[in-house]
Formats: C-alpha cells, sequence, structure tokens
C-alpha cells in the first residue's frame, strides 16, 4: 500500500524551510512559517507553549493537532526539532538531480527539516485525498541542539495521543528503539598562580594535576552501553605563569543507569584522589589545590520494547506500505528520550539526512519521499 508523493512539491518545500535561518534560539522566523503552513493544511489547533521564558527562544514549541475523521483509532504524534546547529545563516539550498547541499558556507538544515518537510507534505495529501486518519499531532521543538531544551520545556499538558515518531535521524529505513542516558559533567581545579620563571615552587600547577587525573581514567568507549569523554579544556593565561585554574566539560552516556552512575563518580574520584595526594613545599606554604564538580543528569534513556502499540504500530505500517526496516540501538540522545520520559512512548525514525553538523551535509530526495511514505501508511493503517 503506497500512495504517489508529489516530489516537486515536497522538494520545494524542504527547500523554503532550509533557506529560513533558525539556529537555535532563534527560530522566530520558521516557528511562523510553520504556523502559516499548517493552518493552510487545516489544523484543528494550533499552539504556541510558553517555553521561550524557560529557552530563551524568539519562538515556543509548535503543538498543532489535525482531529481526523477516525475518533475510534488511536492517534500518533509526529515531532521534529525546528532549530539547526550552526552556521545557519544565509543557507543557500543547491540541488543536483535528487541531491540536496548547501552552497558550502553553511549547514544544508536537513536535520531536522527533513523530517518537518515530510510531515507537510503527508498532511497535504491526506487533505487531498480526503484520506480517513485518526489525530494526528505534530509537535515541533525549539533548542534541540542545545541540550534537548525546548523538549524539556514542553507543554505536556496539550498532548492528547499518548505515543509518535520523533523523525530525526540520519541514514534511511531504521527505526530507534534505544538511546542512552546522559550526565553533563563540568570540573573545576583551582591551584595557586606563581612566575613560572621566577618562582614555579610558589604555584600550584592546576593543569599538572589535571593531567595526573586523566590519566587514570579511560576515555573513549567503556563497554557495549557506555561512553565516557571529556570534550573541553580551559585554562591559563600565560605561557610565563603557572596555571591557577582549569575548567573542563564532558559527559558520560549509558543505557545502564547503574553504569552511568558508576562511570560518573570514577571522574570524581579520580580528581579528588589527585588532589589528596598533592605534596606542598615550604614556597606554597599552607595553600592547598581545590576542586569543585557540577553534574547534571542531561537526559534519561530511552528504551522500547518490541511488544508497545507503537512498535506495533510501525510493523505494521511499514509491511503493509513494502518497506524493511531495521531496529536499532543508538548512542545518541534526542527529544524522544524526553518525551520517553513522559511516559510518551517515542520511536526515532530516520529521515535520511548525511554528514550532519557540517557544511557537507547532503539530503537525497528520493529518501525523504521514502519516509512520507512510511508517515503515510503511519497515518493512515488502523492501529
Amino acid at each position: 500500500m503506497t500512495i504517489a508523493i508529489n516530489r516537486e512539491r515536497l522538494a520545494a518545500t524542504f527547500t523554503e524551510l532550509c533557506e529560513i535561518s533558525s539556529p537555535s534560539r532563534k527560530e522566530g522566523a520558521i516557528a511562523a512559517c510553520l504556523k502559516e503552513k499548517f493552518a493552510g493544511l487545516g489544523a484543528d489547533s494550533i499552539s504556541e507553549d510558553g517555553s521561550a521564558t524557560k529557552t530563551g527562544s524568539e519562538s515556543g514549541n509548535l503543538i498543532v493537532r489535525f482531529n481526523g475523521n477516525q475518533p475510534e483509532q488511536e492517534g500518533l504524534f509526529l515531532s521534529c526539532h525546528m532549530d539547526t546547529v550552526e552556521p545557519a545563516n544565509g543557507v543557500e539550498v543547491l540541488r543536483t538531480g535528487d541531491i540536496f547541499t548547501s552552497k558550502g558556507e553553511t549547514v544544508l538544515g536537513g536535520d531536522d527539516k527533513s523530517g518537518i518537510a515530510a510531515i507537510l507534505e503527508l498532511l497535504a495529501l491526506l487533505k487531498e485525498n480526503k484520506s480517513p486518519h485518526p489525530m494526528i499531532e505534530v509537535v515541533v521543538t525549539t533548542c534541540e541542539e542545545i541540550g534537548l531544551l525546548g523538549a524539556k520545556n514542553l507543554d505536556y499538558k496539550q498532548l492528547q495521543t499518548n505515543y509518535g515518531y520523533a523523525l530525526d535521524s540520519s541514514g534511511i529505513d531504521h527505526v530507534i528503539v534505544g538511546a542512552p542516558a546522559a550526565n553533563k559533567i563540568s570540573i573545576e581545579i583551582k591551584g595557586l598562580a606563581a612566575h613560572a620563571g621566577l618562582c614555579p615552587e610558589a604555584g600550584i600547577n592546576a593543569l599538572a594535576l589535571t593531567v595526573a587525573a586523566l590519566s587514570e581514567l579511560r576515555l573513549g568507549r567503556l563497554d557495549d552501553e557506555s561512553t565516557r569523554n571529556i570534550g573541553i579544556i580551559q585554562g591559563g593565561v600565560a605561557t610565563n605563569i603557572v596555571p591557577e585554574k582549569i575548567v573542563l566539560k564532558g559527559e558520560v552516556r549509558s543505557h545502564s543507569i547503574e553504569k552511568l552512575d558508576l562511570y560518573t563518580k570514577e571522574i570524581l574520584n579520580a580528581f579528588e584522589t589527585t588532589v589528596a595526594k598533592w605534596q606542598g613545599n615550604p614556597a606554597v606554604g599552607d595553600k592547598r589545590p581545590s576542586i569543585t564538580f557540577d553534574i547534571v543528569g542531561d537526559y534519561p534513556a530511552l528504551s522500547i520494547a518490541d511488544d508497545t502499540p507503537v512498535i506495533k504500530r510501525i510493523q505494521k505500517a511499514s509491511k503493509l506500505a513494502g518497506k524493511t526496516l531495521k531496529y536499532i540501538v543508538a548512542g545518541g540522545g534526542s527529544d524522544a528520550n524526553i518525551f520517553c520520559s513522559y511516559d510518551l512512548p517515542t520511536a526515532i525514525i530516520a529521515t535520511g539526512m548525511a554528514k550532519v553538523h557540517t557544511v557537507d551535509e547532503q539530503l537525497d530526495l528520493n529518501d525523504i519521499v521514502n519516509l512520507t511514505e512510511l508517515l503515510h501508511a503511519l497515518a493512515t493503517t488502523p492501529s
């Protein structure tokens, strides 16, 4: 069961969306465009929540409802984010055959406007063909790329459907059913500044302490379920000054909450032990190094079983649409992690985006067509 997709309309929609600059917190223009498009497609309600006061965005999240004409069937929601990473100002889309790229000075914006374009084409098809379908809610969030802030501050009380699909993954023909939880970690080591040439012994080298602590830690992939990384190290003011302060920022991810806690504590223990072992000298006096930590739970784990309605529905739809999907466990976090934590099971569907977060980003029109066919099957196949 497939439907003829209006390829050129879909291509035009995708191009239009990409060329509206929408870096995180500057989503005002794209939100206004989407409100207009959803209204033109006959939305029964279009709501912008109050999350902007918490995220700092120009716009709140959009929650759009199409009531449908099958109230006896269980509805679903489809979700995307409207923000992109930088560089995102002045995007110019180049199309070569069926391949979309940017002019090369910005990202393309397929992450996540490929998903939005597919949703808009789906809604257009449902309207044109007067297709029977249950309630469909569309959730378009802000500030996903800077910490899932829109999803974290979404007004969930407005949602009437119980599960859905986030269109936000590279590749095609796969569904993500598992993703890790993550902790963000910030560490500050405070030493004592001194002239590095005249009296280095009067200083406490915060960088040396940092190196000693990091040498006790494994970074990268820790096991099949977990990773750990220190991504930012900042400190020092001059080559002739013993560095007084070093700030590190990193993360731990794991599909296991127990391991997430264990690997996070290992970082703390390594730095605390290093500072505790430090031995001074008369030039330093009674001064000692100090350390402070800040640990923030960034997002919870996502894990969806095969026998849940959200998975059964897409399995049925894909079979009727003649598509073979792979169900995988991934290593990244997304809005779906947050939705799941609110008891809204959310599987992640790949949209075809490739080389995301780079100026070499690209997208194949055939992949968005394929995605739209799957969405049509999801919307029209009885639950």
